[in-house]
């Protein structure tokens, strides 16, 4: 019983909108009628500026790590990864909004700092850097959930961990399929800062 209740919890906390919210209430705009109609970070960043994109993501990684740190709270002995992907699904399918959502990247990284903050501290920094070298986070956020896995696979060993982070690599790249389809058209959106958005700027304005 407790097990299922944290369930609830984690897919409840998940379903916050927060891209949503804070685009309702401090900017009057509904985000899914803007940019890319994703209520994650990197619409919430395009749309209403980098403010209101950083605490977009702070809020998703919050509600992950909250999610997963329900276990050691209230002292249940079941691995905090496999409630945390509760919350995942319901940042995805959110039972506020129609059970629409985002594509989780934030969340995941919140489980993530609750199981073990210091592969969260590493998975960061590929994060962060990916996002600075390409510009693009899609790419940044599909690359780094594939070496996240590889790095648990191949030197972190264990295997729960593991195996969520490979379905949650495939999970990642199954949400950003139209973006794949825009990066190999050459058309996917640049955030604008990093290496990748000076290379576009130059060749733009040469």
């Amino acid at each position: 019983m407790e097990i299922i209740l944290m369930l609830i919890v984690a897919y409840l906390l998940g379903s916050i909108p927060s891209g949503v919210i804070i685009g309702k209430l401090f900017f009057h705009t509904d985000i899914r009628d803007a940019g890319s109609g994703n209520i994650g970070t990197t619409n919430t960043y395009r749309v209403l500026g980098p403010t209101a994109g950083t605490v977009v993501m702070a809020m998703d990684i919050l509600k992950g790590t909250l999610a997963a740190a329900q276990p050691a709270i209230f002292n249940v002995p079941v691995n905090a990864l496999l409630i945390g992907l509760a919350a995942i699904l319901g940042h995805t399918f959110s039972i506020f909004i129609g059970f629409k959502g985002g594509k989780a990247v934030a969340t995941s990284a919140g489980i993530l700092l609750a199981y073990n903050w210091e592969f969260f501290l590493i998975a960061s920094a590929i994060m962060f850097t990916l996002v600075y070298v390409t510009s693009m986070v899609s790419v940044a956020s599909m690359t780094s959930l594939t070496l996240v896995s590889l790095i648990a696979i191949f030197y972190y060993q264990d295997w729960i961990l593991s195996v969520v982070a490979v379905v949650l690599t495939i999970f990642i790249f199954y949400r950003h399929r139209a973006n794949i389809a825009r990066i190999k058209a050459g058309t996917e959106s640049l955030v604008h800062f990093g290496l990748g958005w000076r290379r576009y700027q130059a060749k733009h304005h040469s």
